[in-house]
């Protein structure tokens, strides 16, 4: 979030240079205008301001303000493409992402759209200009602006683990992390329960071979034969004496 902010800050500081000289952008607009021989339609996209820089711009202050407006739409569309791509937010902020991208689309039409108070852009304009002609081209940086505040406003509201990582990361795995580490040593390691089974085979084993030969020695103790043997070598009658 802190990276977006001194983006959205820098941006910021371009275009307060930039507005410092809307006189020279409404001059610039007015001469390719002029150049190109389309004094009667508004500019009403970015891609016609391209095109009056590409094709119909005589001097280098022109075409520096006017590269200078393009830029700054360049870099607030990049910031959007990259909130887009690196954050999960919720439908209020998905929203104003859209709206930035459509404002932005270099085919998107400009010429309802006012920046209101506390801008003054549309002010400094004449009412004919303002009404047919740069209202809605001199309003576009200000609204977006606006939008991608209300933006980092929204997100800050978010818990921290919707929010990702602008630089990449995201917040979720971040967090994951150290409560799965446990749980990635416990399975490292054999189960105790694993050893305890092991064992109790092993007593069983033992066990069952102990029954084993005392059925053995059960078995043979009931065995007729072995016990009349066993009789006859341990008993014998006593034998009769001569008086």
């Amino acid at each position: 979030m802190n990276e977006v902010k001194e983006a959205l800050r820098n941006i910021e500081r371009n275009y307060k240079l930039f507005l410092q000289q809307q006189f020279t952008f409404i001059g610039a607009l007015q001469h390719t205008r002029e150049n190109a021989h389309d004094m009667i339609r508004p500019v009403a996209s970015i891609s016609q301001v391209q095109s009056y820089m590409d094709h119909h711009c005589n001097n280098s202050t022109d075409r520096r303000i006017l590269n200078m407006f393009l830029n700054i739409c360049n870099d607030l569309s990049k910031l959007c493409h990259k909130l887009e791509t690196t954050h999960s937010g919720n439908t209020i902020t998905d929203g104003i992402l859209e709206r930035c991208k459509l404002l932005l689309s270099h085919s998107n039409d400009l010429s309802t759209i006012r920046a209101k108070y506390p801008h003054d852009v549309v002010n400094h304009l004449s009412c004919d200009e303002a009404k047919n002609h740069y209202g809605g081209v001199v309003s576009l940086i200000p609204i977006v602006l606006d939008c991608m505040k209300e933006w980092v406003t929204h997100a800050e509201k978010l818990p921290r683990h919707v929010l990702c990582n602008v630089s990449g990361g995201s917040a979720i795995s971040e967090t994951r992390a150290p409560q799965e580490a446990p749980a990635r040593a416990a399975i490292s390691q054999s189960p105790p329960s694993v050893h305890l089974k092991a064992q109790t085979s092993a007593g069983d084993r033992d066990n069952v071979q102990v029954q084993g030969s005392k059925h053995v020695r059960k078995k043979n103790l009931n065995n007729p034969e072995n016990h009349s043997g066993k009789l006859k070598h341990a008993w014998k009658p006593p034998g009769r004496h001569a008086f």
